[in-house]
């Protein structure tokens, strides 16, 4: 049947297909060899490659990844960042590469922190620019070495990173078009409606505090079918 359809089948998708764990184990760790120290862990989750490396060293070994003819990972498909306010090192940097000739993909990882930049891989893959730039502009991550490292996606002078956890949802600022001033003008968020809680419990739960007319059901003797409402006033 065709996992796509069956409710049954397992979700993972496999980035290395026909690949084993001990085949993408054995691959990873024959680039840990080959790195001179720039690979700091190997790991295999869901079928996918994964390796860490020191900030340091990341021009070396994507360099080593890009030109060693039994890699040949030539195409960067993306860089990013996953924030992890409670670490040291609160975010990872991720680089997701593509081999043609070898037929898979693998991830590389570098931990940072607020004020500690990575270097930046421009000099080995030239498409790293605008990646790096989008990195930066949502998580603050520095980047030494960048050509042109300014934001991307946020307008200009913007406060503060959107994708990072402590970043409110809300923003600092909203904007709006301003009819005597013919122009859009950006002002401190206003939250006019009434801020509301939800508990988000399960209906089928209930909730553990009263509801409105539940007060009827406790003047109502046990296995007492509850009172039709009241008959409304013709007209």
């Amino acid at each position: 049947m065709n996992p796509l359809v069956n409710p049954n089948a397992n979700p993972v998708v496999i980035s290395n297909p026909g690949a084993s764990v001990e085949a993408l184990t054995s691959f990873g760790e024959a680039i840990k060899a080959d790195s001179a120290g720039a690979v700091g862990g190997v790991h295999v989750e869901f079928g996918e490659l994964t390796l860490t490396c020191p900030a340091t060293r990341i021009v070396d070994l994507l360099a080593l990844l890009r030109d060693n003819k039994n890699y040949r990972f030539a195409q960067l498909m993306d860089v990013t960042a996953v924030d992890y306010p409670e670490r040291a090192q609160r975010f990872e940097v991720v680089y997701h590469l593509l081999s043609m000739t070898q037929n898979k993909r693998l991830r590389v990882k570098v931990a940072t922190d607020e004020d500690t930049p990575v270097p930046s891989v421009t000099p080995v893959y030239p498409c790293a620019d605008w990646y790096e730039r989008e990195t930066f502009d949502m998580y603050g991550v520095f980047f030494s070495g960048h050509p042109d490292l300014r934001r991307i996606l946020t307008d200009y002078g913007f406060h503060g990173h959107p994708l990072r956890k402590d970043f409110p949802m809300t923003g600092y600022v909203e904007v709006r078009w301003d009819e005597a001033l013919k122009r859009v003008i950006y002002e401190p968020v206003k939250l006019p409606q009434e801020y509301r809680q939800f508990d988000f419990l399960s209906p089928w739960e209930g909730a553990k505090y009263a509801l409105p007319g539940d007060e009827r059901a406790d003047t109502q003797a046990p296995g007492t079918p509850p009172a039709p409402p009241p008959n409304r006033p013709a007209g």
